[in-house]
């Protein structure tokens, strides 16, 4: 697809907040989440050519979103690992929630790539199906079946 520094600006200012919010609920801190939001539409404007239809831009853009999310998850908990192992034993200890959160975020990203953004944009985003359905060329019905099935492969790994 071809396309200037306008119309780019124009296609971001209808997702930007989603963006937000959903990099906001992966990455649970407000920096990260601009840090996120910030790398993916830079990645998003450095490959727009790559995108064949601007009606997918939303699906497309939340995908790189996600992946950045992802790395950026990795990374952390790469450095997390690193700074454990240099604690007494008795210093190593985690919070129950954040226990909790570090559990789920593994869940979802055991996810298939289309199953973490279905489930992204619907529990992170508050999309309906239908919504997701029409950023993603699914029917709703397709859409509600793999939210569950993927919410259903989260829980068996959380239990």
């Amino acid at each position: 697809m071809r396309c200037d520094t306008k119309t780019f600006a124009q296609m971001y200012e209808t997702v930007y907040k989603d963006l937000y919010r959903f990099a906001l609920c992966m990455m649970k801190n407000p920096q990260d989440a601009e840090d996120a939001v910030s790398e993916a539409v830079v990645a998003a404007y450095e490959n727009i050519g790559k995108l064949r239809n601007e009606e997918a831009f939303k699906s497309w853009i939340f995908t790189i979103l996600s992946n950045t999310c992802r790395k950026k998850w990795r990374d952390a908990v790469r450095q997390e690992s690193r700074l454990e192992e240099g604690r007494a034993p008795w210093e190593r200890f985690e919070e129950p929630d954040l226990g909790v959160a570090l559990d789920v975020r593994k869940a979802f990203f055991l996810l298939e790539e289309e199953e973490q953004t279905i489930v992204g944009l619907s529990v992170f985003g508050g999309y309906n199906s239908q919504e997701i359905g029409e950023a993603l060329k699914l029917n709703p019905n397709t859409v509600r079946s793999k939210r569950s099935r993927a919410l259903q492969k989260m829980e068996c790994v959380l239990r």
